[in-house]
């Protein structure tokens, strides 16, 4: 009989400020809540004062109370939460095979 099943992925687009120590402070608010971050992606956007980051992530009962606190941090200006429609992470890892 199988065991539970995983949890679906999905990703998190951050819209953010650009600027050292942001990168940090949303992972380190991931690290506190022992909730693993399984992929990261980060850009620059047009300009440099803002850049996007992309994290991939488990679907579990403690997502939405992750996103609630992501947004509340000072220098996230918006957060996304995308499904299967999301393919970045399988891009960039075809990408590399």
């Amino acid at each position: 009989m199988p065991t539970q099943s995983a949890s679906k992925q999905v990703t998190l687009e951050l819209a953010v400020r650009n600027h050292p120590g942001v990168m940090s402070h949303v992972c380190g608010l991931f690290a506190r809540r022992a909730f693993n971050v399984e992929g990261i992606l980060c850009m620059p956007l047009e300009g440099g004062d803002e850049s996007r980051i992309w994290l991939l992530v488990q679907d579990d009962q403690r997502l939405q109370q992750m996103v609630s606190q992501v947004e509340k941090l000072e220098d996230v200006l918006e957060v996304r939460r995308h499904g299967d429609e999301m393919r970045i992470f399988d891009q960039v890892a075809e990408f590399y095979r």
